[in-house]
């Protein structure tokens, strides 16, 4: 499985639960993240150059306590993320060389919610990613130096979830692993300055409102592409 995210901190907010599920059933876990997260501080000590390093070591601890195997930084600047030719091709080429049967990215089309307005790095990440799964990672002739030069064969991606979807098709059950998210989110100490609120916030927010008060039920949404 590929998790291919714009931000530190992306994943385990937008599918911490759903990744904490599939890591303990076993699944082979790789998050991509395209930018280090050098911007986000109000921190007037802080530095661009600083803050990545911060928040990469943040995002492999957070990923660890998911139980994610590897985190890859693809080292885009942060806020300035668009769906390039040369973005597509990062991530073509990690589809290639890991060739996950599942990628899980964000959704492209959403510029705002009743919450707020979405970064624009999170729908550059998405539109890059689905272009990355298809066509181009599937057809040789795309980028065929990833096969000519690495040895890197085209792959075609089984299913695509889509995370913080306008209109999402498929409920995954996260009871048992919603406390594992809160616990990966505590690792992001640069952007949660609040960590009980931010628990309370996640156990409120992943709550099915279908189930009954004694049986309390999580779930995250996802928009669900079968490629096959």
């Amino acid at each position: 499985m590929l998790g291919v995210f714009a931000h530190p901190d992306d994943p385990e907010f937008f599918a911490g639960g759903t990744f904490a599920k599939w890591a303990a059933d076993g699944a082979d876990i790789t998050f991509v993240i395209a930018t280090s997260g050098d911007k986000g501080s109000s921190d007037p000590e802080m530095t661009q150059e600083r803050l990545a390093q911060i928040r990469e070591e943040e995002e492999r601890a957070a990923a660890a306590a998911l139980g994610v195997k590897d985190v890859i930084f693809l080292r885009y600047k942060d806020g300035e993320l668009f769906p390039t030719l040369e973005l597509r091709r990062d991530i073509t080429r990690l589809i290639r060389l890991k060739k996950p049967d599942v990628v899980v990215t964000l959704d492209p089309t959403r510029w705002f919610s009743s919450r707020g307005i979405n970064h624009p790095d999170h729908r550059a990440i998405g539109a890059a990613t689905l272009e990355a799964v298809f066509p181009t990672a599937r057809d040789r002739l795309n980028f065929i130096e990833h096969e000519r030069d690495e040895g890197l064969e085209p792959h075609k991606v089984g299913t695509v979830y889509i995370a913080g979807a306008v209109d999402p098709t498929l409920t995954v059950d996260v009871t048992d692993a919603v406390e594992r998210q809160i616990e990966s989110l505590r690792a992001h100490k640069t952007q949660i300055s609040d960590m009980d609120l931010m628990a309370e916030n996640i156990r409120k927010r992943s709550l099915d409102p279908n189930s009954p008060p004694e049986y309390p039920r999580r779930i995250e949404r996802f928009h669900v592409i079968n490629m096959r």
